[in-house]
């Protein structure tokens, strides 16, 4: 049996391709050759427990708004898409891995909608499309205007749920990995019983697959969903799985600056809405010459250096520029983005006839646990999808809607070689250049950190009161945020390793609380003080500015590092 934890796009394209489901994976693999790296067993299958951290649809996914990117249009290519996926990714995407999202991207997308998947589409019935930043074609296939990731997510749950290999558990966390003679031997989980007391069960497996999602819970302004608490990578990293490019956190320019900070999707920029600072001035025509389609993280940061410039107040993202192409904004609003424009409205805003208070907040990990193209971890068994994974596919910054396609292709690859693979498979990760800050060695020999470890005496006081959520955001944005600085990283660096010690120590507190949910939130905030502490560090150590990290120490890219580095915790 193959165990996969998680339930987004990664994790059930994971599960289908694993439980043998012949309505995914009909255009085959990319035509590159790395197909090769699998036996062509027609059609392998195994029995799958779908492991779900709360329920079967909640999930990254569900929450997605703005659509898939793929090459499906004939005016475009699947080369086009990844020559868009390299530009954003500042130099450290694998050309590799993007060949194989974006040749495969679409393979995975036209299946996808011949077996159900309800896109958005013209009356005469053709699929409709929009533009994102930093993509040369309009490729963004969306679904429900504005809530292309729900949709996404019913549709494919009813795939898994109606294929009879699959099992779903609900309401189970991810404990710990299991590990024997530096193998996956299984996974130990939290269930809860009826009165609310957690139950630890065991699972014996050789093949475990991650598609747990991302950490936005370490920040305290985030359009990640709650269970978003880095449960996966955090046990791969205690495992002792390699991970990679966890320096680059991609945060969303435009999220609601009141209210839940609800994510304004990039596709309302794309129809031609335009960001204003407090006087009225459109700012980013002054920064990049594609204004408010520029690269995420160029957006972002001149969001926020415009919000620090006028005290903290959010800047304003302006529709009325849509006028020029549809008459009656307000129609239009409610029909392409029915999502967002009931949550404006519910917080008294007519985005149609005002511009809505916006602010970066907390989006897309672009590293993860470091996998092969075929989701391999450098743990034999252990396999990795989705926003969890580093594939090379994001490097230092994610193109606009290439992370559901990522989960697809990905979560899609992880099932063929978990039912595929030999037991004595050996990852086949592509080579990373050789690193040249001093004193790091190379990156295919990742750089080793110790695991942080109390140093006080056993009675004193504190030692088992690791922090809160509120403690760990607080550290995470003040440092290690769209902005950074070595001296507030090293300041983060030395924090976090302390709490960690005490979080890490605290696990047996945590063993002996009854109650399921106290359990599991001392062990998320766990798992959170375990990534950002090695995020921490591979910022510090990342000196220049490239995509999504910003240091004002270093401020311009550095040519002469123009490479990932793998991180290992001992």
């Amino acid at each position: 049996m193959i165990v996969v934890i998680g339930s987004g796009v990664a994790g059930l394209c994971a599960a289908l391709a694993a439980a043998g489901d012949k309505r995914l994976g009909g255009e085959g693999l990319s035509g590159t050759g790395y197909a090769g790296m699998i036996r062509p067993d027609d059609r392998a299958a195994d029995d799958v427990l779908l492991v779900c951290k709360d329920d079967l649809m909640e999930s990254n996914t569900f929450h997605a708004q703005g659509g898939v990117a793929s090459a499906i249009f004939g005016d475009d290519a699947p080369a086009l898409h990844a020559a868009d996926t390299m530009a954003a990714g500042h130099g450290l995407c694998d050309r590799a891995a993007v060949d194989v999202l974006t040749d495969e991207g679409a393979r995975r997308v036209r299946e996808l909608i011949a077996a159900g998947w309800h896109v958005d589409r013209d009356s005469e019935g053709n699929v409709l499309r929009g533009l994102e930043a930093a993509h040369c074609r309009s490729r963004v296939v969306h679904a429900g205007g504005d809530a292309t990731g729900k949709v996404l997510e019913l549709d494919i749950c009813a795939m898994a749920r109606s294929n009879p290999r699959i099992t779903v558990l609900e309401h189970a966390f991810l404990d710990d990995l299991l590990i024997r003679d530096g193998r996956i031997a299984g996974v130990r989980l939290l269930t809860c019983d009826g009165e609310g007391d957690a139950e630890a069960r065991i699972i014996g497996t050789n093949r475990v697959i991650l598609a747990t999602g991302g950490a936005g819970e370490l920040y305290p302004y985030t359009t990640n969903p709650a269970v978003a608490t880095a449960d996966g990578l955090a046990a791969a990293l205690r495992a002792g799985a390699q991970v990679a490019d966890l320096e680059f956190y991609q945060f969303h320019p435009t999220a609601m600056a009141v209210g839940e900070h609800f994510l304004v999707s990039e596709a309302v920029r794309g129809e031609g809405a335009v960001l204003l600072d407090e006087h009225g001035h459109r700012f980013m025509t002054d920064i990049d010459p594609q204004a408010e389609l520029a690269p995420r993280d160029v957006v972002a940061r001149a969001n926020f250096r415009v919000m620090q410039a006028q005290g903290g107040k959010p800047v304003m993202l302006d529709m009325s520029p849509m006028v020029k192409r549809h008459s009656d904004l307000a129609s239009f609003l409610r029909r392409r983005f029915p999502t967002i424009d009931a949550y404006t409205r519910s917080l008294g805003f007519d985005w149609s006839k005002e511009p809505i208070p916006v602010a970066p907040a907390a989006h897309y990990w672009m590293g993860g646990i470091r996998t092969d193209l075929f989701a391999r971890s450098s743990i034999p068994g252990l396999y990795a999808a989705g926003k969890c994974a580093r594939t090379g596919v994001q490097g230092a910054n994610r193109l606009a809607s290439n992370s559901l396609l990522e989960g697809m292709v990905y979560g899609y690859r992880a099932g063929l070689a978990a039912v595929r693979d030999e037991d004595d498979t050996v990852w086949r990760p592509q080579d990373l250049i050789n690193s040249e800050i001093v004193g790091l060695p190379v990156a295919q020999r990742p750089m080793m950190l110790r695991m942080p470890v109390v140093q006080a005496s056993p009675d004193a006081p504190g030692r088992h009161h690791p922090w809160n959520r509120e403690r760990i955001e607080h550290e995470m944005w003040r440092h290690v945020g769209v902005i950074r600085d070595g001296d507030g990283l090293d300041e983060a660096a030395n924090h976090l390793s302390d709490a960690l010690a005490m979080a890490n120590d605290g696990a047996a507190c945590a063993a002996m609380t009854r109650n399921n949910a106290e359990r599991i939130t001392m062990l998320e905030n766990r798992n959170l003080l375990t990534a950002g502490y090695v995020a921490t560090i591979a910022a510090r150590n990342r000196c220049e500015s490239r995509g999504a990290h910003t240091r004002q120490d270093y401020p311009k890219r550095n040519p002469t590092i123009a490479h990932s580095i793998a991180y290992q915790l001992a």
